[in-house]
């Protein structure tokens, strides 16, 4: 049971999240647990997961905000196991680390911006690009059936949300977004039991265009924040050479027109 001190932080920040919500975010807490609460993350453009729906938990402890909540992601991304508590500074891995200034809104931000990383931790899976991208394409099927589950009766986990559940939580949590998607679902013609589409067409094609409840309002701050941390976390892999390819072009033309000038000036001598 929340105290009275995690009651009114935690009721302060859905209404603050709720008004003014991140890029890519959406969160609020589950009706019956106000220490229970469930996020859906967009793929930001130009990353393996642009267009991919990642819901997940936040299971905050009874002192909150002086110790970090669990973190999970239950939708299959290609980048954390699903339903698996994550190892990262924000969470309950970490406790003695925990900023208690540091609030849903940064610790979500924080958690995209650790998954379009390549950094590795507890929880979290190495995938190709083609997988994410495939994994993504699916994320909408997987939140509203449960992986398929929906023809093959239910089964929950307390603290996880696997597959089995036939899409049950998601669908109590996420009603508006669930409607989404399974209209989505039908005008694709995807099949429930598999994911795939029935007419055949699998490709990249497919993907889906998600519109999340209560993204709108940004907070110009937290724009700023998600993008330069997605930029940075993007590019962090890449060479010198990439990052700085007009200056070696440059470089490589100017040396060219030099050295032409030189061989024209000594025939002409």
């Amino acid at each position: 049971m929340a105290t009275k001190a995690a009651q009114k932080r935690l009721t302060r920040e859905y209404k603050t999240i709720s008004e003014n919500p991140p890029p890519y975010i959406s969160a609020h807490p589950s009706e019956s647990n106000l220490l229970e609460w469930h996020y859906i993350i967009t793929g930001p453009e130009d990353t393996p997961y642009h267009g991919g729906q990642y819901w997940g938990t936040l299971m905050f402890p009874p002192n909150y905000p002086f110790a970090p909540p669990a973190i999970r992601m239950h939708t299959p991304s290609g980048r954390f196991a699903p339903s698996t508590r994550l190892c990262l500074s924000i969470s309950d891995f970490h406790p003695k680390s925990f900023n208690p200034a540091w609030e849903v809104s940064t610790i979500l931000i924080g958690l995209l911006s650790f998954m379009t990383s390549d950094e590795m931790t507890t929880g979290s899976i190495s995938t190709t690009t083609a997988e994410k991208k495939y994994l993504a394409s699916r994320s909408r099927w997987w939140n509203s059936t449960g992986g398929g589950s929906q023809t093959k009766g239910t089964s929950t986990q307390k603290g996880n949300v696997k597959a089995g559940d036939g899409g049950a939580k998601f669908r109590a949590e996420w009603a508006d977004v669930d409607a989404e998607n399974m209209a989505w679902i039908k005008t694709n013609k995807i099949d429930l039991a598999t994911g795939n589409r029935l007419d055949g067409d699998n490709g990249s094609s497919c993907g889906p265009q998600l519109s999340i409840s209560n993204a709108s309002g940004t907070s110009g701050n937290q724009a700023q924040a998600v993008v330069d941390a997605v930029v940075q976390q993007r590019d962090a892999g890449r060479g010198w050479l990439y990052r700085n390819k007009l200056l070696v072009v440059g470089c490589l033309i100017f040396f060219y027109v030099l050295i032409a000038r030189l061989v024209r000036g000594d025939g002409l001598a």
